[in-house]
């Protein structure tokens, strides 16, 4: 194998990667940065930026940096649950399906294709209308809508691995099903899985901002980036800068990730390219 070039981090991988460290330090240590709590009422609505308060105030007079830092914590351990979860359950099932294969195939597909088959946004607020809008029910919802899509990557992925030889190889050695997903499948399927780890994270977190823009996401008291730019919506009309400040939160953390997504595409392809 020849040495994989192209290994030195470019400009665009360094800014995302900085502009993730600086949103996980905020959301991490949001109880020792922020001037307030998340809840506090510290002055009049929609209060212009000040020393005090370098953000101003939201619509119930609340300090929008401190509400920023901790929506960063609530948001982004949401999205990073879900996202984990329904990868656990997507490469699961997905490498299940490739080396069983047959009627174990057939049926798990058959139950994924008829899950796509709806658009994600109509049945996720059909199940949150009818079960509720806690925390768990939101990580479960989203996490199975979103495993069937990291199924059909984690499926397709492992076929391409249980046909090679070195497989076939472990498997007349007699090694069992568990052994050949842990030593040889998921060693192999890791940077195409890795770099959409990063992509899902993105449409979770944005699809959690969109479904507590619709009020159906993580609900008060706790500070959430999508419901903050929703509650602050009407300070719009009067000249007001405080739902841009978490919307740009949401922009910032999307094109961070996406950049570091990017370096990981462009490095797993020179990777198979000089093999």
């Amino acid at each position: 194998m020849k040495r994989i070039k192209g290994t030195a981090l470019p400009f665009t991988a360094i800014l995302g990667l900085l502009i993730i460290a600086i949103n996980l330090l905020g959301a991490l240590f949001a109880p020792w940065i922020a001037p307030h709590t998340e809840t506090d009422q510290v002055g009049d609505i929609w209060m212009l930026p000040s020393l005090q308060m370098p953000l101003g105030t939201d619509n119930l007079g609340r300090d929008m940096l401190s509400r920023i830092l901790f929506g960063a914590r609530t948001t982004i351990a949401i999205a990073l649950t879900i996202t984990f979860s329904s990868f656990v359950i997507g490469i699961i099932t997905g490498f299940t399906a490739a080396i069983c294969g047959r009627w174990v195939d057939v049926v798990l597909t058959r139950i994924v294709d008829t899950l796509m088959s709806i658009p994600v946004l109509i049945l996720a607020l059909i199940v949150l209308s009818v079960m509720g809008t806690s925390v768990p029910v939101l990580v479960a919802t989203i996490a199975l809508l979103d495993a069937t899509r990291v199924y059909r990557l984690a499926r397709l992925v492992a076929q391409g691995i249980v046909c090679l030889e070195y497989v076939e190889a472990a498997r007349l050695r007699g090694e069992g099903m568990l052994w050949i997903l842990r030593k040889e499948i998921l060693p192999n399927a890791i940077p195409p899985l890795l770099a959409e780890f990063g992509m899902r994270f993105c449409f979770t977190f944005l699809f959690i901002a969109g479904l507590s823009f619709l009020g159906l996401g993580i609900q008060p008291p706790y500070a959430d980036w999508g419901s903050m730019v929703r509650d602050n919506a009407q300070a719009i009309n009067f000249g007001q800068m405080a739902p841009l400040y978490p919307a740009l939160a949401i922009a910032l953390l999307t094109i961070g990730v996406n950049l570091v997504v990017d370096w990981l595409l462009v490095r797993n392809n020179h990777s198979l390219g000089d093999e």
